[in-house]
């Protein structure tokens, strides 16, 4: 049955082939996966997506395909130098592929958690210059806003603030709408401050506003080194997922090819060597969900 899928599968790409040669096929695949993409995507990812670009840091089709080239590549050899099957290769070639979206939205979402966290601090930073010289929380905010430090979405949260802040007649509640959209301490710590300067006084506030930009520069170089920790991380932690993989190749080369070869012939020893394939994967796409999730969080 297996043979029969992927032969089927080799005449659609001949009969694509003949239709649209050359680069037509490589352009009707990625076409295909667009297309599939802009459907079924959830819509906060293609905002997601779609900053990304902005920033210029989604990946271009030749990286997108350099990816599948390896993934793909790499999955297919320890397909085969397990089970000496190009069925079971290409299996497992198509099993990892088939995971590069969700590698990609892992990506994605670690480049715009970066880049809001950014934002965030521009955002807090400037705010406290602002009112050591306004004294308004308010005027504050509209003096970020027309700065043109900050970019959509935060730019368009705080001109939601200062709209409410306006309608309302007070801050508590744009306060409390900014600290739910972005859930980051030093926001929290700033706006807390900020209400008791402006509804309790202070005897010293220049002291105080002083000490929480201390406090947010404390917090900023934390998030980042443990972004510089991530990374270092994530490079040793692929060669270390590469390496468990080689194992099982190093013990066929001991056992030598002929007895390695009858061992496959006994199926719970095949049923242990995909069981071993497949929790090193989880245990790489485990990984890779660490080094991209949470970045930001303080």
């Amino acid at each position: 049955m297996l043979e029969f899928i992927i032969l089927i599968l080799i005449a659609i790409f001949i009969i694509v082939y003949r239709k649209e040669p050359g680069e037509g096929v490589y352009k009707f695949f990625v076409t295909k996966a667009v297309n599939a993409y802009d459907r079924y995507a959830p819509f906060s990812f293609k905002l997601v997506r779609q900053k990304a670009v902005e920033l210029g840091q989604e990946f271009t089709t030749r990286q997108y395909m350099t990816q599948i080239a390896l993934i793909g590549g790499f999955a297919a050899l320890v397909g085969y130098f397990y089970f000496y099957s190009i069925i079971i290769s290409a299996v497992y070639a198509i099993v990892a592929i088939s995971f590069i979206p969700y590698l990609s939205y892992l990506r994605l979402q670690r480049v715009y958690s970066e880049f809001i966290f950014e934002q965030i601090q521009t955002y807090t930073t400037n705010v406290i210059m602002e009112f050591s010289t306004t004294q308004s929380f308010v005027k504050s905010l509209e003096g970020v806003r027309d700065s043109g430090v900050l970019e959509n979405p935060v730019l368009a949260d705080v001109s939601r603030m200062i709209e409410m802040s306006y309608q309302n007649g007070t801050v508590d509640e744009s306060v409390q709408y900014f600290n739910e959209k972005y859930p980051f301490y030093m926001v929290k710590n700033m706006h807390q401050l900020f209400l008791q300067i402006t509804k309790e006084g202070a005897r010293d506030a220049g002291q105080a506003l002083e000490n929480m930009s201390m406090d947010i520069d404390s917090l900023v170089e934390g998030v980042y080194r443990d972004q510089m920790d991530r990374k270092h991380f994530h490079g040793r932690f692929i060669k270390f997922g590469a390496i468990l993989y080689m194992l099982i190749i190093v013990i066929r080369f001991m056992l030598g090819e002929e007895n390695y070869i009858n061992l496959l012939d006994i199926w719970y020893v095949r049923i242990i060597l995909h069981a071993i394939a497949a929790i090193n994967f989880f245990f790489l796409l485990s990984g890779e969900k660490y080094y991209n999730e949470d970045v930001g969080a303080e």
